[in-house]
């Protein structure tokens, strides 16, 4: 702490190039926070996952269905827990722009299976009683100013028609990245109405197996059970089944984490290349201290921690400002995409790693110039000056 004058002098010496040298880390960090969270929106389903999830689907495809019966089936096979099943519905709510996930689903299993979504006991019942009830996730909910009683009005594309339902309830993610997007309904009453278009058939079905390490058998076990029959599956587990999902919007992410990772490293060496070439104008000073008594060891430790100071004022205020913007534009931004993305959080670990990458591109732009420094004969800094 002694010398913590003398550091800060030699930082405010050129206030300019050191606001500027600031600026840069600050931004390039901010840049850092907007990417790893827009790329943890694209992974949010991988990442959240359950461990103990499967999901089966048609062999033919997703769009395909799957006969109900195969519920029961399922269930009697070793290793399975609990199943539930839901289907895809695809409608519209006043403009084709406002997309969100809509799902006919089993009210009896689907929420054991999804304990992550958090709904009170009285929603849920009132919602299981009512067969024009629905239930929507809280970023769904804002997004379109619903509450609890209102009557939601849907037009079907792949269902046609209009349909209405009652809003009883409002669901949260226990965890942040939790998806809140989804918009639920009975499965019933889609197959009242369509009666023997669906009947009997669903989307695809989510299987809960009793020990997540023999997850890999019961995927077989369940591809064999229906092997051969008019509606043949194909399983997965449900991080396997999400990075599907993932891999189908992989060119948009790729171009985004592309871009952004040029201009972020252009950033941090152009940043890197200003702050050496500071350190190498006070070669001579640095010879002062070394006649006067300063060790090679304190040169290169004041050296580096100059760097350093500078990386982490720089870092600190840009990925403190990348998790500000997430935290309180969040909901603008995903309203903006019109639920392109279903979340935009950064997590605390992203918040470690932005700092400690701060930290590191300040030791690696002080390091060689400080080693130079420590190296140095006075004599020959000296002739420099």
């Amino acid at each position: 702490m002694k010398f913590l004058p003398l550091i800060l002098a030699n930082l405010f010496r050129k206030k300019i190039r050191t606001t500027l040298t600031v600026g840069s880390f600050a931004v390039a960090l901010f840049l850092f926070g907007l990417l790893v969270t827009i790329r943890g929106a694209f992974n949010q389903g991988v990442e959240v996952a359950g461990a103990d999830r499967l999901v089966v689907i048609n062999k033919v495809s997703l769009i395909q269905p799957l006969p109900r019966s195969y519920a029961d089936d399922l269930l009697a096979l070793p290793g399975v827990k609990q199943v539930t099943f839901a289907n895809w519905f695809g409608g519209v709510y006043q403009d084709e722009r406002n997309f969100f996930p809509q799902f006919a689903i089993d009210v009896s299993t689907y929420r054991e299976m999804f304990p992550e979504f958090v709904i009170s006991d009285d929603a849920w019942k009132a919602f299981a009683a009512d067969r024009q009830g629905c239930i929507v996730g809280r970023s769904l909910a804002d997004r379109f100013g619903w509450k609890v009683g209102d009557r939601i009005p849907i037009r079907g594309a792949i269902f046609p028609g209009n349909w209405e339902f009652n809003l009883h309830g409002i669901y949260t993610g226990s965890r942040p990245q939790d998806d809140a997007t989804q918009f639920w309904f009975h499965y019933d009453y889609l197959e009242e109405r369509f009666g023997s278009w669906i009947r009997g058939r669903v989307g695809w079905y989510t299987v809960r197996v009793a020990n997540p390490d023999q997850a890999a058998q019961v995927v077989k076990a369940i591809d064999e059970r229906f092997a051969n029959s008019p509606f043949e599956t194909h399983t997965d587990t449900e991080k396997a089944f999400a990075a599907s999902f993932v891999k189908q919007m992989g060119n948009i992410e790729f171009l985004i984490m592309t871009i952004g990772s040029v201009v972020f490293f252009t950033l941090l060496l152009v940043t890197g290349n200003t702050m050496a070439i500071a350190v190498r104008e006070r070669v001579g000073e640095l010879a002062v201290f070394k006649t006067i008594g300063y060790s090679d060891r304190f040169v290169l430790g004041l050296v580096i921690v100059e760097s350093v100071v500078v990386a982490v004022l720089g870092g600190g205020v840009g990925i403190g400002s990348a998790k500000a913007v997430s935290v309180i534009f969040g909901p603008s931004l995903l309203t903006a995409l019109s639920g392109f993305l279903p979340s935009f959080y950064m997590p605390p670990l992203q918040l470690i790693v932005g700092f400690g990458l701060a930290v590191l591109v300040g030791l690696a732009a002080g390091l060689v110039p400080a080693v130079s420094a420590m190296r140095l004969k006075v004599v020959d800094a000296l002739r420099r000056v």
